[in-house]
């Protein structure tokens, strides 16, 4: 078997006239005895010829099943690690690694970053987890947590961990994903919303309601995009690094959605008051995360909606100058503080993440189970990946589902009867 222990302060073979090893230059220098030749395991000392043997035997096996772990490897810092070895190897869209990027170097690394990877262990993942949910909502610190566990877990495919901290460990209670329920709004409230909004952004609603587009998605319509009976779904407006981009769907998942009756006639009504506008801009591609915004390809549309100023819409401006506004109207939020005599008025709004655009899509959703279409129909026109999430995500609107199925087993029994 491959691999010996190595006598660094005696020379191998004994003099010939003493019978006794001869001391090497190495005598009392370095640690003595030296573990080598096993392929693909770096050598190491040890001070006794014991440790060196035991050691020795330990690694033969753990090669030979390849399960070999040097744990010098490990002595890597976490950010050293992250930043050299881990992120580099990221390959997502540019809005997911600005995402992840956010959380790890702002949420993990100023926690543990300069800790070695073989020093990361369940007391100082306890500490993290209770000091990060100290600092940020439950919903960032759970993503943190997941982006570290994926971390840990690539260091012990990289052979530097024996094993992930982050996995098995009961005493860790690590950050817990907030359970939100998809909220529908009734009629009403979307009425008064609508009303609430200016004349040239209502027909987003209408397109978030009628035919549950994103509010990218919503922003990124064109008029070729609307067919007699129905709409494609090609493209949304994304923002990344503060930027405006056009880019595909979410999932890259083109769809046809049905179209309303009632609102193709909204839509030409909208047209006819508001002439759309060809708007440029570079192309996001998932594909090309790394690209710089100077060398993506432009793409111009002629949008259905757009700003005042006659250009795209940005998202974050809009969720606060016109959306908030509307649901404040509405009172579906409260208003702006009232500023105080000589102080600059607040454009902070109190958080309302379960009143944003999100809530058309899943009143669209409510409506259609509610009037008995199918889970697999659905999830189509919503651009999702896999029917099961929708029916995960959605099961609560379907609340007749079981009534008709024991209406139905009453009937067939009373028949019988």
């Amino acid at each position: 078997m491959a691999g010996y222990v190595e006598d660094r302060w005696l020379k191998k073979r004994a003099n010939k006239e003493t019978g006794r090893r001869e001391r090497t230059a190495l005598w009392g220098k370095c640690t003595r005895y030296r573990v080598k030749g096993i392929p693909g395991v770096r050598d190491r000392s040890f001070d006794t010829v014991a440790d060196a043997k035991a050691w020795l035997a330990e690694a033969q096996t753990d090669a030979r099943r390849g399960d070999f772990v040097d744990v010098r490897d490990g002595a890597i810092s976490l950010r050293e690690y992250v930043e050299k070895h881990w992120w580099p190897s990221q390959v997502h869209p540019a809005q997911t690694l600005e995402s992840m990027k956010y959380r790890i170097w702002g949420h993990v690394l100023p926690y543990l970053g300069e800790l070695a990877l073989k020093d990361i262990g369940v007391s100082e993942l306890r500490k993290w987890s209770a000091d990060v949910q100290r600092a940020v909502g439950q919903g960032t610190a759970n993503l943190a947590w997941v982006y570290l566990k994926a971390i840990m877990q690539a260091a012990v495919e990289d052979k530097r961990l024996f094993r992930n901290p982050c996995k098995g460990n009961s005493s860790i209670k690590p950050p817990r994903k907030p359970e939100r329920k998809a909220r529908a709004w009734p009629q009403g409230r979307v009425d008064a919303v609508r009303a609430a909004l200016s004349d040239r952004y209502q027909i987003t609603l209408d397109l978030g309601v009628g035919c549950g587009l994103r509010q990218g998605e919503a922003f990124a319509l064109s008029p070729a995009d609307v067919h007699s009976d129905f709409l494609h779904v090609e493209r949304q407006i994304l923002m990344y690094k503060s930027q405006l981009y056009f880019g595909p769907p979410k999932r890259r998942k083109e769809r046809d959605v049905p179209l309303p009756e009632a609102l193709a006639k909204r839509i030409l009504a909208h047209q006819e008051r508001f002439v759309p506008i060809e708007v440029t801009l570079p192309w996001l591609d998932p594909e090309e995360p790394s690209l710089d915004r100077e060398s993506r390809r432009k793409v111009t549309v002629p949008l259905l909606v757009y700003t005042g100023r006659r250009g795209a819409i940005n998202r974050t401006t809009w969720n606060t100058k016109a959306w908030k506004p509307a649901l404040a109207i509405a009172g579906v939020i409260p208003p702006l503080p009232q500023r105080q005599p000589g102080e600059r008025p607040s454009r902070v709004w109190e958080p309302s993440r379960e009143h944003g655009f999100h809530v058309l899509r899943h009143t669209y959703a409510s409506v259609m189970l509610e009037a008995g279409e199918s889970v697999v129909s659905l999830a189509k026109w919503l651009g999702h990946s896999d029917p099961a999430f929708t029916l995960r995500t959605y099961t609560h609107f379907m609340p007749q589902a079981g009534a008709r199925g024991m209406s139905a087993i009453e009937d067939w029994l009373t028949d019988l009867g």
